[in-house]
Formats: structure tokens, C-alpha cells, sequence
């Protein structure tokens, strides 16, 4: 049978299960309990073990180079010492942890954790019980290993982000719920999750139905929430998710989670706070009360300081190392077309201050005059006006446009303060104009170079898509969120999508 055109949670016949990934510990189907594994089990372990290697080699090298560079008679103690408490904090941190690998930002956070940790401990010991110890040794050592260990982190979410777009190293799901939740949470694995889950069924409570469909997929509805636990025997999930409120509330998850103890499938709870990032959500207690605090957005503070820092910084790096490009692309335009190289446009930013933004010019010197008899050809979604055959566009805009060359010069607004590298899309005037209330939220924080927006389609985005990111990101941008969105934008950038 074509396995591309099997529906999602169909079974797969014995002689298919090389095309059964996993990740994670999840329990055998039951004609695969006799000693035999599911491959992606296999490929989970030769991960794992490719990190543990990478991070030793990488370890090892960089309290090599630090002891060459501070030769002392106690460095070869030195960098036993900090290879064994580093490697052991990236262990205890799990930094490993298969839940974190290919996906956000944790997986970083906690190798910066373990590594500031283990430098902070060494270097107060080393100060009282090794006299003398050049403090270089501990700055190279930290520099050289967590840049080190973060850049092979990174080439190995890679590696693993392919190893998932061909069906490898993926956790199989069961999701659980009401059908517009289910059909909710389906959508957003499908869509957001970057292939790091396969949906393989769906339980639906209140509805008899065999079929879902969502984004165009067929996903088969496997039972009914009493006949689930041994319907999965064929399934082999590594988790049931809950999909929103359910009938019976904490007694039907406490029944769910004693009835998933022999699958050994774990139990996962999706949150209805669809706009909420999870680093905002703190658990805590209140007696045997298990409480959820969410943190509530700030828009000023020393954060957006560190952010507005980095911005000046890096921005003026760049705007230096660019001038020759920017000089080539210069003349490129003009010679190409009538008009300026620049392009001059007022947008609307932080707290509804207008300023004026700069792009290099992708179309013809008339564009503006002649935007209203092309109108009625818009292709955009919502408030924005968009053509995939823009007769107004240059030869040499199309080629700036689907690289987002024509960006570059927004390097100076950011340099000035007008903008950040990182944020919402900046708007028109006449577009905040015609703003429903909540999308005013996108004026909280200064629009970015680059955004969610950005990296996740660009103009193929409806425009409530585009409202959702950019609310998104006003309330939960992070430091290292920033950073991760600016890596990919470099990905964008190479293989460009949905920018014409």
C-alpha cells in the first residue's frame, strides 16, 4: 500500500515498521513486545549518545585549550575537574531530556544554566584551594566550551529537524477531548509543532464520528473514551494529550492517568491558554491544590533595556559590515530603474508614534500613484495589500523582495530606535486606523526587522494568523526567543517562503 495516502492512526502491517518512529520511552504494541524495538527508539539512543559525545569532545577541547593558554601545575587537575562537574550538570539540568530536543528555546536555557552553575562553583573553590590559578583559565574554558556545546547543540536540531520532515523521530500522539478542541489541538501539532509529533488517533467524547478531518488530513477517530486504553494496544503512543475541559474534570484525568499506568503512555494536558508562552506559567501549591500562576507581560523594565542594548550593537555592527553591499545594491537599482535607491514610507510604531521607515526600492517611482486602479486585485489578507504579480515590482525588486534584501536599510531605524531586529510587523498608518481593539497590542513593543511573522509564512498568512503571531510575540518575547527567531530568519533568508 502507498503510505502517503494512509490516513493518520491507520495501523501499519509488520513489514511497514520501518516507517514507525518514536521518541521517548513510550510502551511496545503488543506484536512488538517480544524483544523486537520500534525504530525510533533506536534512533532516540543514537541521539542521545551523539550529544553525550559532542559534549564531552567539545568539553574536553575547551579545557584543553584553556589549560595551553594558562599553563599552571594544577591545570591538568583543573580540567578534570571541570569536565566531570560540567558534564554531570548538563546531565542533572537534563539538558538530554528527549522532551526539549528540536524544539524552542529550553534545551538552550538549561545547558546556559548548567554551565553557569558548574564555572561559579569551580571558581569559588579554585579561588580558596588553588592559590595563584589564573582566572583566564576559567574564562577561556567557559567561553570556548558553552559556545562549543551550544553550536553542537544546534547542528545536531539540525540534523534531527530532517531526520523528522521524513518521518523519523517522532513522538506519537492520541488526542483526547471534545471534537473542536481536538480538532484545535490537531491543527496546531500539525502546524506549529515543526514535525516534532505524529498524531496517530483521536478519542472523541461527545460525538460519533469515525473521521476528522483538519488542514485537509484525514485523522481516524480510534474510539471511544471507555475503549481507549485497549485501542492503543496497536498504536504504540508515547502520549494521550487532553484536549481542553473534559466531563467529569480532575476525577476523569485522575481515572485517564491510572488507566494509561500499564501502556506506560504519558499523560499530557493542553492548555487552553492558547496566547500564554510556557515560561510564563509557574506551578506551585496551595496544600494538596495544584496551582498555575501566570505572569502577567511587562513592557518596560531592564529586559527591554538588554534588549534595546543588543539592538544598538548589533545593528551598528552590521550597518558597517554591509556598506559595501549596500553600495552594490544601490547602484543595481538605479541602474535598473528609474528613481532613488531608497524607498521612504511612514509607518506607525510604539505607543502609536509615526516614523519614517527605509527600504531599499523594489518598484517603480510611480508605485504609490499608481496603487488604487490595483486595488481591486488584492490578494492580501485582512488590511494589507499584496500581489504575487506585482506589475509595479522591478526586475531587480523581485529578486531583493524574495530575499528580503530590500530590508536591509531598516537596519538604520533600528540603530536610531525606530524599530527593534526582533518584533511585530511595522504597519501603515492607514492600516492601525482600521485596528480592532485588541490588535492595538501590536503597538506595546517597537516593530521588528524580523518576526514570527517572518519565519512562519510571511504574506502566505491569513491576516488573522498574522494578528495571532504579533500578539504572540508582544506578550511572551524572551532574550533567547529573539535569538532563536533571528537564526531562522537566516534560514528564511536561504530558502525564502512566502516573500514576493
Amino acid at each position: 500500500m502507498d503510505t502517503g495516502t494512509r490516513k493518520i492512526g491507520e495501523s501499519l502491517p509488520r513489514s511497514q515498521a520501518s516507517s514507525v518512529w518514536q521518541l521517548g520511552d513510550g510502551f511496545l504494541a503488543k506484536d512488538l513486545q517480544d524483544g523486537a524495538r520500534l525504530p525510533g527508539q533506536t534512533t532516540v539512543r543514537r541521539h542521545r549518545l551523539a550529544l553525550i559525545l559532542v559534549d564531552l569532545g567539545i568539553i574536553a577541547t575547551a579545557t584543553g585549550l584553556a589549560a595551553a593558554a594558562f599553563p599552571h601545575r594544577t591545570a591538568g587537575y583543573m580540567c578534570g575537574a571541570v569536565a566531570v562537574l560540567w558534564f554531570l550538570c548538563l546531565a542533572a539540568y537534563r539538558s538530554r531530556d528527549p522532551r526539549v530536543l528540536g524544539a524552542g528555546s529550553d534545551e538552550y536555557k538549561r545547558v546556559v544554566t548548567a554551565s553557569l552553575i558548574t564555572f561559579g562553583v569551580l571558581f569559588m573553590l579554585g579561588e580558596m584551594l588553588v592559590p595563584g590559578m589564573e582566572h583566564g583559565f576559567f574564562v577561556v574554558a567557559y567561553s570556548a566550551g558553552l559556545g562549543g556545546v551550544l553550536c553542537g547543540r544546534l547542528a545536531l536540531r539540525v540534523w534531527l529537524g530532517r531526520q523528522r520532515k521524513t518521518g523519523r523521530c517522532l513522538s506519537r500522539v492520541v488526542v483526547l477531548g471534545e471534537k473542536s478542541d481536538v480538532e484545535h489541538v490537531i491543527g496546531q501539532i500539525q502546524r506549529k509543532s515543526r514535525g516534532a509529533y505524529l498524531v496517530v488517533g483521536a478519542a472523541v467524547l461527545s460525538e460519533e464520528t469515525t473521521d476528522l478531518t483538519v488542514d485537509g488530513q484525514q485523522v481516524s477517530v480510534i474510539s471511544d473514551v471507555q475503549s481507549l486504553v485497549p485501542s492503543l494496544n496497536t498504536l504504540a503512543p508515547d502520549a494521550v494529550i487532553v484536549a481542553g475541559p473534559v466531563p467529569g474534570g480532575s476525577d476523569f484525568i485522575r481515572d485517564l492517568a491510572w488507566s494509561l499506568e500499564k501502556s506506560g503512555a504519558d499523560l499530557v494536558l493542553a492548555s487552553g491558554l492558547t496566547n500564554v508562552a510556557a515560561n510564563r506559567i509557574y506551578a506551585c501549591r496551595a496544600g494538596s491544590l495544584p496551582l498555575f500562576h501566570v505572569q502577567l507581560p511587562r513592557y518596560s523594565g531592564l529586559k527591554h533595556v538588554v534588549k534595546r542594548f543588543l539592538d544598538v550593537v548589533l545593528s551598528g555592527f552590521a550597518l558597517v559590515l554591509l556598506l559595501p553591499v549596500f553600495a552594490t545594491l544601490a547602484v543595481l537599482i538605479i541602474r535598473d530603474s528609474p528613481g532613488p535607491a531608497l524607498f521612504r514610507q511612514e509607518r506607525v510604531g510604539r505607543g502609536e508614534r509615526t516614523f519614517m521607515m527605509y527600504k531599499f526600492r523594489s518598484m517603480v517611482e510611480t508605485a504609490e500613484s499608481e496603487l488604487a486602479g490595483l486595488e481591486v486585485h488584492n490578494e492580501g489578507a485582512g488590511l494589507l495589500f499584496k500581489l504575487r504579480k506585482d506589475p509595479r515590482v522591478t526586475g531587480v525588486g523581485k529578486w531583493l523582495r524574495r530575499h528580503s534584501l530590500d530590508e536591509l536599510p531598516q537596519l538604520w531605524n533600528v540603530f536610531k530606535g525606530d524599530m527593534s531586529l526582533v518584533g511585530p510587523r511595522p504597519p501603515l498608518p492607514t492600516e492601525v486606523a482600521a485596528y480592532e481593539k485588541a490588535v492595538h497590542r501590536r503597538l506595546y513593543v517597537k516593530p521588528g526587522l524580523t518576526g514570527l511573522w517572518q519565519v512562519n509564512g510571511r504574506s502566505e498568512l491569513s491576516w488573522k494568523e498574522s494578528v495571532r503571531l504579533d500578539l504572540y510575540y508582544v506578550e511572551n518575547w524572551s532574550l533567547a526567543g529573539d535569538f532563536m527567531i533571528m537564526l531562522q530568519t537566516l534560514g528564511v533568508l536561504l530558502k525564502p517562503h512566502g516573500a514576493y
